[in-house]
């Protein structure tokens, strides 16, 4: 933690000494605070506090956007309200300062018990390291990992295709320790071109620990193709909706990650699932071997570990360039040693071997083979000793944006842009010394590829030119929830109490049980929606919590987004995307100066943006549908931030902006993204700077 405190303060150093900030604070008079704020965070660079530090330069930050806003594009009347506030705003200079006064002093006494604290100063340069093209090699194709199984993928399919007539529907279990490569398997499997042929419908649902039926019906519901309507979406339709689905189609269902031992609870969705024609499979991945009893299936397959041979084979792979083993003859043996360690777990040995990528010193390849951690028993929160000592040995920057990934569920699709954006706007990224000119998001691009490497991230699927995603596997879940369960809670029926460290908020569930909280929650930063919250909730929230950087409320349908969305002056990110009710926005949203991301893509209904979004200074990543035939009228074209620009699905689009070459003079990015229809837009104008994707 205190690694994580130390960046942050040197984040906060770089703002308090720049220059728009010196003038700002010899204007209202705290610039002698400010100084002595500077120097206790240098020496201290404590944790806590930080985050209260951080709110009240960013209240700085804002205001001098506000300011840059004004007089760059405010009409006449603006600029003289703004004359006027500034002699009527003492009493908010007045209460900054006694923030800034509150800060400081708190920090000096953290400062004077620095050594009761074990605080030691550190001085550490973010480095990354730019060897994506050579790490290439170390991403194992799983064909390559599963190949041993060969004749068991075989005989699944056997299995699949030839069932008990006698069955209506038939269960295939496949059973292994955690990391075995369960869901490889049964992922070559279900993407098989004969079973693809073979089944009329198929359908996949990660389960871990939620084994609600009627969440269940929803996932499979929603993993056919179906959209879940919230208003129909009591257990009954449900149940109407599963059967109308399935009813005499041959199917192909892979539930994935399964715990749940409870016999009651498999009848009652076997009972639902019994509607599909003969010759339907279910499909289970279990580390239990208690489920697979249970479940009464024709065929077992049982994974085991890797052989000492596949072992060492595999993380040669990962560990060295092609034919380079061969060159450091001295690390084989101590290779053969941490190989095993592994105890025959694919998913260890390639983290491993990721982390000694490229790395020659015998005291590096010594200090993981000896590790203490290997001691520890593994069942301790079922994390696997290697995963966590991968973790260990990561730089600062990854650990920080890693551990950001608690916000999402598991079995969640990642798709970088969008992960990176939240990086961005969480603070997470920090400009490389060496080369001030790389936009943030290369950097997070190499930070994803990073975390890539030592298989936190996997199953790379590139879907356009500059987007791809990828997924966690469910250890690596579990590793994550380890290290960021005090700073995230998911907010649902279940709830008994909260924690008031909590600083990441999933939401699904009803007003009532937020308000319940509120008071705890007083660190809150992200917020993420999972169902489509009401919009008296989202207001709600907005209200409650001042300081949010992070917003996603994807999915939704609400008509009207609160006009209150402008008093988030903190906010970085705001996802509102495929909302198909949503028809316009309330101008207010153009005071969010600190703005970087808004996402409207999917509301198709959007008829025009906000006419001042010119005051959104800081935009760095746009997505929009809009029914407008050019941008005009709104001010976009006037940002000199915008880097990315998606147009997606823009059926009247027919220009852009005026004066083409003189707009948006750092866009690197244009995406026209259209759904498959008989209507289409055609754009006849683009700035002639840019390279188009289409």
């Amino acid at each position: 933690m205190v690694d994580l405190a130390s960046s942050l303060a040197g984040s906060l150093l770089k703002k308090l000494g720049s220059l728009v900030y010196q003038e700002l604070c010899l204007a209202w008079d705290v610039q002698s605070d400010l100084h002595k704020l500077e120097s206790t965070i240098s020496t201290i660079r404590s944790c806590s506090w930080m985050l209260k530090t951080k709110d009240v330069v960013d209240e700085i930050d804002y205001k001098a956007l506000r300011k840059q806003a004004i007089t760059t594009y405010g009409s006449v009347m603006a600029k003289v309200c703004h004359f006027f506030c500034s002699f009527m705003a003492l009493s908010s200079r007045l209460k900054l300062a006694h923030k800034i006064k509150d800060i400081r002093e708190r920090l000096e006494e953290i400062n004077v018990e620095k050594d009761q604290f074990n605080l030691t100063e550190r001085h550490e340069e973010v480095h990354v390291v730019s060897q994506w093209r050579e790490k290439i090699h170390s991403f194992i194709d799983p064909s390559t990992v599963i190949g041993r199984h060969g004749d068991k993928k075989i005989k699944i399919k056997r299995s699949l295709m030839h069932t008990n007539p006698t069955r209506n529907l038939n269960i295939i279990a496949i059973v292994g320790l955690g990391g075995m490569g369960k869901t490889t398997l049964a992922k070559a499997v279900y993407n098989d071109r004969i079973v693809v042929k073979h089944f009329q419908l198929r359908m996949w649902v990660c389960v871990s620990g939620d084994f609600r039926v009627t969440r269940l019906v929803e996932e499979i519901l929603k993993s056919a193709g179906g959209r879940v309507d919230k208003n129909s979406s009591n257990e009954d339709t449900l149940q109407t909706n599963l059967r109308e689905l399935l009813k005499d189609k041959r199917f192909l269902l892979v539930l994935d990650d399964v715990w749940n031992e409870n016999r009651n609870k498999w009848t009652e969705l076997r009972h639902l699932l019994n509607g599909g024609s003969h010759g339907s499979v279910i499909v289970v991945t279990t580390r239990s071997r208690k489920v697979s009893s249970i479940l009464d299936p024709i065929y077992t397959h049982s994974l085991e570990g890797l052989s000492k041979k596949e072992c060492s084979s595999l993380f040669v792979k990962c560990a060295f360039k092609e034919g380079e083993d061969k060159l450091y003859p001295n690390l084989l043996p101590i290779a053969d040693e941490i190989v095993k360690k592994c105890k025959g777990v694919p998913l260890a040995v390639k983290s491993l071997g990721g982390l000694l990528y490229s790395k020659v010193d015998e005291r590096e390849w010594e200090f993981v083979r000896d590790n203490e951690i290997w001691e520890l028993e593994e069942n301790e929160g079922g994390i696997l000793p290697a995963l966590q000592l991968s973790y260990n040995q990561m730089p600062i920057h990854l650990k920080k944006c890693f551990a950001y990934c608690v916000n999402f569920p598991k079995d969640y699709e990642f798709e970088n842009i969008i992960l990176i954006e939240q990086w961005v706007a969480y603070g997470l990224i920090l400009q490389m010394s060496a080369n001030k000119k790389q936009e943030l998001e290369d950097i997070g691009d190499l930070y994803i590829k990073e975390l890539m490497s030592i298989c936190f991230f996997q199953d790379l699927d590139e879907q356009h030119i500059c987007v791809y995603s990828f997924r966690m596997h469910d250890l690596v879940h579990d590793l994550v929830l380890s290290i960021g369960h005090e700073e995230w809670l998911e907010i649902d029926s279940e709830n008994k109490d909260v924690a008031s460290t909590v600083r990441h908020l999933s939401i699904s569930s009803s007003d009532q049980q937020v308000s319940k909280f509120s008071n705890k929650l007083t660190n809150v930063r992200s917020i993420m929606y999972r169902n489509e919250p009401h919009v008296s909730l989202v207001e709600a929230c907005i209200s409650r919590f001042k300081s949010l950087r992070v917003l996603a409320i994807p999915d939704s349908d609400f008509e009207n987004l609160p006009s209150s969305i402008g008093t988030q002056k903190h906010l970085r990110y705001l996802n509102l995307s495929n909302n198909q009710s949503i028809k316009k926005l309330p101008n207010s949203i153009c005071k969010l100066h600190n703005l970087q991301t808004l996402l409207l893509g999917g509301c198709e209904n959007l008829e025009r943006l906000p006419k001042d979004m010119r005051n959104m200074i800081n935009l760095r990543f746009l997505t929009i549908s809009t029914r407008d035939t050019c941008l005009l009228e709104n001010g976009v074209y006037c940002s000199n931030s915008l880097l990315i620009l998606v147009m997606y699905n823009c059926p009247k689009l027919e220009c852009l902006f005026p004066q083409m070459d003189r707009c948006l003079t750092n866009l690197r990015t244009l995406v026209f993204w259209k759904k498959k229809s008989k209507s289409h837009s055609t754009v006849c104008r683009v700035p002639s700077t840019l390279n188009v994707l289409g």
